[in-house]
């Protein structure tokens, strides 16, 4: 099993940085890539479209509002990978009024070895972070 983990933090504090990612189909509000994201079965699917139009079936395994945390697993993608298992958690920040977000993941590489899938999902994170980021401090 492969794992990758990206963190980046954000002079926001973690209520307001969690407001804006904490909800489960609210990928398109800060991740440009993503600019759909259609919820089904109660909220715990989300049919993503990525910007070239691939579909993404995510389904969501754990959330816990208190600890600004959620984890889900992909049932359909594009991506060389099974097993796929995601946690965006949002910390408060190393200061007063700033954030820490975490995203990491764990999955089996499919036809590719760990390094290329790990770099392809750390590749991922870390832009999606710096989007974050640019989203919310302009």
């Amino acid at each position: 099993m492969a794992t990758t983990r990206a963190s980046i933090d954000i002079p926001r504090s973690a209520d307001r940085v969690w407001d804006l990612i904490g909800g489960f189909g609210s990928l398109p509000d800060w991740l440009p890539y993503i600019p759909q994201s259609d919820l089904s079965e109660g909220g715990r699917v989300r049919s993503l479209t990525n910007e070239d139009g691939g579909v993404i079936v995510e389904r969501l395994q754990v959330f816990d509002q208190e600890a600004r945390s959620y984890s889900y697993a992909i049932e359909q993608a594009p991506f060389p990978v099974t097993g796929y298992l995601s946690t965006l958690t949002v910390h408060e920040g190393p200061t007063a009024g700033t954030a820490r977000v975490e995203w990491s993941g764990s999955f089996t590489p499919a036809g590719v070895g760990d390094a290329e899938a790990e770099e392809l999902f750390h590749g991922i994170y870390t832009d999606g972070l710096a989007s974050l980021l640019r989203t919310m401090t302009s």
